[in-house]
């Protein structure tokens, strides 16, 4: 057997694999809750998205409010597989947190809430590109990022983050492909 056809044979196993273990998590039965009960999460969705964007010196996620956001976009604007993704990836966190801890993710400290968190952004990604994108177009977006994604949304569409946490022009007067920042400004909102 010559080189190249073994590498393709390696290539073509670890592929299989690894597609077949994202497979099974994807159409295991998991005990996942009706998308109509996620308002009861409303404080685990904000704690999450407070530590996706935590409050500094300007507003963090949980005053502009991005957890609910983040419920309405789930319950009405996302279709029944990526809720599906979603509702699953809480349930695992939940019972990341709880077998790892013994105490709910609102009951851990931050360190702790940082660790999970990272532990499921790790979980989300492979380590080859194409896995990625293969994992992405076939089963749809990992619950991190579809967190991540909509926190961003949510802060940056709301009056909080768009005032105080981005520069705001509300009358821009005329537009300026290339606007340079100060030291220390903030990003614009609107420019």
């Amino acid at each position: 057997m010559n080189r190249k056809a073994a590498i393709k044979s390696i290539l073509a196993v670890v592929t299989l694999g690894v597609s077949s273990g994202a497979l099974y998590e994807f159409l295991k039965p998991a005990d996942i809750m009706p998308v109509n009960l996620l308002p009861q999460k409303k404080a685990l969705i904000a704690d999450l998205a407070e530590l996706i964007i935590p409050r500094t010196d300007t507003p963090g996620a949980k005053d502009a409010m991005v957890e609910d956001y983040i419920i309405k976009m789930i319950t009405e604007n996302t279709d029944p597989r990526s809720q599906k993704i979603f509702l699953t990836g809480l349930s695992s966190l939940e019972h990341y947190t709880f077998s790892n801890y013994n105490k709910s993710f609102i009951s851990c400290s931050l360190a702790q809430k940082t660790l999970v968190l990272k532990h499921f952004e790790d979980k989300a990604n492979y380590s080859f590109a194409i896995l990625n994108k293969v994992n992405k177009k076939v089963f749809g977006l990992p619950f991190f990022y579809q967190l991540r994604d909509l926190t961003v949304e949510g802060y940056c569409t709301s009056f909080l983050g768009a005032t105080k946490g981005m520069a705001y022009d509300y009358i821009p007067a005329n537009f300026e492909s290339c606007i340079p920042l100060k030291k220390g400004q903030l990003a614009w909102a609107t420019k």
